[in-house]
């Protein structure tokens, strides 16, 4: 099985009018027919179990699949049905036209960290304070406890992580007699000694992707994005987004990143014959190297992710989605109970067997977990390494409430310097202006 974390680039599909959004939006106190306010108790939700009825659940997460089939096993009254409505951006498309035209909302949808900000501001997505929601602050990781926030409310319960790491090839290391860097210096050091003993050889791939390179941010202590409500803030002058930067800029002016794009078949291939060495990625990858990569069985391992300053153990998360519970949606108590069985009860440890990277504490601290050893990282218990992490990620991130638009521009405004099209710094600068625009464009207060 596999399960693909990646951030896809946007066209215009999503380009709408987000303050125009919310004001069509309704705000009902009542949960189950507005986005806000509303008190949905534990009784209530039991009722609606028990009244039974049937839901529409939009997620692409396979693992999603034994969940609903788990549920409705302990909820027989109720009926499930799954739909793949795409992946990501495909199906955040298809989610805001359902919205838009009043009809065909599931009662249940995945949405993916970076993009719930802008569902959360538009009042797509119900509040879910007071369906409970807030009593479980603590059975989380804090990184996905916060990003289902949003101006202080609780908008989807968090089902996996992306805590990073670096995955390597250690028969590639072991060959170049190279060390397993544990600073960003000695990632560049590794990178120019392996592309110097092997020029078909390279560290890692990069062609320009917006979530590694605000996570590179985000683990350097940078806060490009300040949000309050519709005040934001958007600075890649910060010293964080300078430190990313400078350091990889070196890369690419010494053309030591491999151009191939990621998830192609080609870089599949170069992850499984050693011409990729590295993957900087979130913890959710060692299903897809399995899957996709099986030429390098056995050849893989996993370590913590190198750091800006020696001695330091910071991480930031990259990639991760919630389950939330769309606020045009006919049953929302209902669709609550699926989600919280799917986020924090039976089925997250369900999900966490199908291969899931855990959100949930108790399955992040399970010995099982954690002792689990993977024979394609030669048997290394890979889980201790991403747990730590998931421990190490930095505090105090946000993202914007138009993060999805913004990634969409991310490749011709800082993906040009991949291409000798000016450099990091002066991409940042274009994405930080085109960010601006477009956010004033839409009603933001944006500086």
């Amino acid at each position: 099985m596999t399960i693909i974390r990646r951030r896809a680039l946007l066209g215009a599909a999503l380009s709408i009018t987000l303050l125009a959004s919310a004001t069509a939006c309704s705000s009902s106190d009542d949960p189950d027919t507005g986005a806000g306010g509303g008190t949905v108790s534990e009784a209530d939700v039991a009722a609606a179990l028990e009244a039974g009825g049937n839901l529409k659940v939009w997620a692409w997460d396979t693992t999603i699949t034994k969940v609903a089939a788990d549920f409705q096993v302990k909820y027989p009254k109720v009926k499930v049905e799954l739909v793949n409505a795409g992946t990501g951006n495909d199906q955040y498309t298809a989610l805001l036209n359902a919205i838009q035209a009043g009809t065909g909302v599931p009662d249940v949808a995945q949405i993916e960290y970076y993009a719930l900000p802008q569902f959360a501001l538009n009042k797509s997505v119900a509040e879910l304070d007071g369906y409970g929601a807030a009593g479980l602050d603590g059975k989380f990781t804090p990184g996905t406890w916060n990003a289902v926030h949003a101006g202080g409310k609780i908008y989807g319960l968090p089902i996996d992580s992306g805590p990073m790491a670096l995955f390597y090839n250690k028969e590639v290391f072991d060959k170049h007699q190279i060390a397993v860097p544990t600073t960003w210096e000695e990632y560049a050091a590794a990178a120019e000694k392996l592309h110097k003993a092997d020029p078909k050889a390279y560290i890692t791939s990069d062609s320009g992707d917006a979530g590694f390179t605000t996570s590179l941010i985000w683990q350097a202590g940078g806060k490009p994005y300040t949000v309050s409500g519709t005040d934001v803030t958007v600075n890649f002058a910060d010293a964080g987004s300078s430190k990313f930067a400078t350091q990889w800029q070196k890369l690419i002016d010494a053309k030591l990143l491999s151009p191939v794009v990621g998830w192609t078949d080609e870089w599949y291939k170069g992850l499984g014959d050693g011409t990729i060495a590295t993957l900087v990625t979130g913890a959710w990858m060692p299903s897809n190297l399995e899957s996709g990569a099986k030429a390098a069985n056995g050849k893989w391992r996993v370590a913590p992710m190198p750091q800006w300053e020696s001695g330091a153990k910071a991480t930031a998360e990259n990639g991760g989605s919630s389950l939330t519970v769309p606020a045009a949606g006919a049953n929302k108590a209902l669709a609550y109970a699926f989600v919280k069985y799917a986020a924090v009860e039976e089925g997250a440890k369900t999900r966490v067997d199908a291969g899931a990277f855990p959100a949930t504490t108790a399955e992040l601290n399970a010995t099982e977990f954690k002792n689990k050893e993977f024979p394609y990282f030669g048997g290394q218990k890979v889980n201790e390494v991403l747990a730590e992490s998931a421990g190490q990620v930095v505090s105090g991130w946000s993202y914007l409430p138009f993060q999805v638009y913004a990634n969409s521009i991310y490749g011709d405004t800082v993906g040009k310097a991949y291409i000798g099209q000016g450099n990091l710094t002066d991409g940042l600068k274009a994405w930080q202006d085109a960010s601006v625009k477009y956010g004033q464009e839409q009603g933001f207060t944006v500086k």
